[in-house]
């Protein structure tokens, strides 16, 4: 076994492999093995380590030194100074948001980031190389499906998964060992069944599951196998996005180790259980994320939800029982097989047991992945965790659940986050988008954005649907345009309110909430844009002015860089914008140097 001295961690999930890291890497062995460091230090490529914002991210162990925002020009100083002469690189070393400190003396634990996570779902990410299966099994990996195939009985392992209370990380929030116990059945195992994993994220903002899929990718096979033997399948399917080609690639890559490891396929651990997976991927449309649909997609078929009863566990893949779960659920479950359903239930809250993975962005500092124990208040999550709001700006609201979710006014800042405490104030958790705005943010036109998604992604299949959000999507266009009218409000929420009653699917029922949310904390915003024609957050065009005033130190500035002739004045005269030659493109703004031109 070869032991090095040091480490060079390196992050290779998406967001990093898209900011370089992989040169980085390239360049760290060049330049180890030109100083003869290649039998003392190893350089591995990691998955996501969840600070995305600081990328790309290089942390250098045992000493635990983190760095950030690594070109491929810094990485000549790293090896010469610290792989080499013991000294680190202190204007690489990242610099906390909150407080301007640099953790070169601190552990990573430390970092404000990172010390109020509980890391379960994402234990392995940013630790390990994603396409080694021998470092997975190193840290416990495969030990769990070891444990549950020679130790306990198929109701013993659904029992465990029950008593830990894990509810599903998809959205609905639906029991775990529930879903598990239903498929079930009788326990027969004459009948074919199937276990399948939804790897079809498609909520704006959201990356959880990709993330684990790059960072993690065993401990999703782990699961489904433990999966496929509590229920009594013998095949499992992960339906994953096309536009992942990282996460596709690891788990091909995991899957072909784990069958070469004998961990799948005949005959597991010589126990007689056999257990094949699947990889099929998705075209990228959203309504595939409901579990009907996506079965539906898997066996070849348009991607359109079909109507329960018979659910899946009755009725699902190739019309055979079926067990679904999304990817961060199945990555809790080797954790709780192994560590025990006591340990998992402590943490969280009385309804809401383990921790929950947020995909953290929008008007926040620290954009990334965090992952935080259930009832911890949003507040931590956006000024201790996050680092606040850029720019000294005021916090407005957060949306979670993306589309299918609803916003959060700051008035409810201190809610903790949990399945029954979000719905109780009209949002969801969902499958863990949250998008931070600030005063700047029209919540409007937010509404408009999601529901503009949500339109667009419609599969047409049911008319509350297909015509419904249409309707309402119309209604937003025009109030934003300035068009808006008397009863607009109204119709919003009746129209809201009916589809949600009416729609076939979790897509269409879950559509109107970012509406109807904004419409119940941001009315008067509403009524500010149909009754005043004017955006409280100076973001709509169409309702925008732009008006220079008496600090104009007459420059000229802004009257050459208008396209559209609109702005008169002489030198070291107050300037005039005419309103009616305005294109409202803000060129005046970005050029005046002295604050005078502001939005009305």
């Amino acid at each position: 076994m070869e032991i090095y001295r040091a480490h060079v961690l390196v992050c290779g999930g998406t967001g990093c492999s898209s900011s370089g890291s992989a040169k980085l890497i390239e360049r760290f062995n060049e330049k180890i093995k030109e100083n003869d460091l290649d039998k003392e230090v190893k350089v591995i490529r990691t998955g996501c380590f969840g600070l995305c914002e600081a990328g790309p991210v290089v942390i250098v162990y045992p000493d635990g030194t983190f760095y950030s925002r690594v070109k491929e020009e810094n990485v000549d100083e790293i090896v010469t100074e610290h792989l080499l002469k013991g000294r680190k690189v202190e204007h690489l070393v990242y610099t906390d948001h909150a407080t301007h400190e640099q953790n070169a003396n601190k552990s990573l634990e430390d970092i404000n980031f990172y010390k109020d996570q509980t890391r379960v779902a994402l234990r392995n990410c940013g630790v390990i190389d994603p396409e080694n299966i021998d470092e997975y099994i190193a840290f416990d990996g495969y030990r769990a499906l070891e444990k549950a195939l020679t130790q306990m009985t198929r109701e013993q392992v659904i029992e465990e998964v029950l008593a830990s209370g894990l509810r599903g990380r998809g959205g609905g929030g639906f029991p775990t060992g529930l879903k598990w116990k239903f498929a079930y059945g009788d326990g027969s195992l004459g009948q074919q069944k199937y276990v399948a994993c939804n790897a079809d994220e498609g909520d704006p903002g959201a990356f959880m599951d990709r993330s684990i899929l790059e960072g993690d990718p065993h401990s999703v096979i782990e699961a489904m196998t433990i999966a496929g033997y509590a229920i009594g399948a013998s095949e499992g399917y992960i339906y994953v996005r096309a536009e992942y080609p990282i996460a596709v690639q690891r788990l091909r890559t995991a899957i072909k180790q784990a069958e070469e490891y004998g961990l799948l396929g005949d005959n597991i651990f010589e126990t007689g259980f056999s257990f094949r997976l699947h990889i099929r991927l998705g075209a990228g449309a959203f309504v595939c994320g409901e579990e009907t649909a996506l079965m539906t997609s898997i066996e070849g078929h348009r991607g359109e939800p079909r109507p329960r009863p018979p659910f899946p566990a009755v009725k699902g893949l190739f019309g055979q029982p079926t067990m679904l779960n999304n990817v961060e659920t199945y990555a809790n479950i080797p954790q709780i097989i192994l560590k025990g359903a006591s340990w998992f239930s402590s943490m969280g809250t009385e309804k809401s047991k383990g921790t929950k993975v947020f995909a953290l962005g929008g008007k926040i500092n620290n954009t990334g992945l965090v992952e935080i124990p259930m009832g911890t208040p949003l507040r931590k999550v956006i000024y201790d965790i996050g680092g606040g709001i850029p720019n000294g700006k005021k916090f407005k609201a957060v949306q979670t659940g993306g589309p299918s979710g609803g916003c959060i006014p700051a008035e409810h800042i201190d809610i903790p986050i949990e399945y029954d405490s979000l719905i109780s104030i009209g949002s969801m958790m969902g499958s863990g988008g949250m998008i931070v705005m600030d005063e700047d943010n029209c919540m409007v036109d937010i509404a408009r954005f999601f529901l503009d998604f949500t339109v667009d992604e419609s599969c047409g299949k049911c008319a509350p649907c297909r015509i419904g959000t249409r309707r309402m999507l119309e209604i937003l266009n025009r109030i934003v345009e300035g068009k808006g009218e008397e009863g607009d409000i109204e119709k919003l929420e009746a129209l809201g309110k009916t589809i949600k009653a009416t729609a076939l699917c979790g897509l269409g029922q879950t559509a109107p909430n970012p509406v109807l949310s904004t419409i119940r904390y941001f009315r008067n915003e509403y009524e500010a844009h149909i009754k005043e024609k004017r955006c409280p957050a100076h973001h709509c065009r169409n309702l925008l002015q732009y008006v220079i005033t008496d600090k104009c130190r007459g420059c000229t500035a802004c009257a050459r860089a208008c396209p559209a002739g609109a702005i008169t004045g002489t030198v070291k005269q107050q300037h005039h914008i005419d309103p009616a030659k305005c294109l409202k493109c803000g060129a005046c703004m970005e050029k005046c140097r002295f604050g005078a031109i502001i939005r009305e």
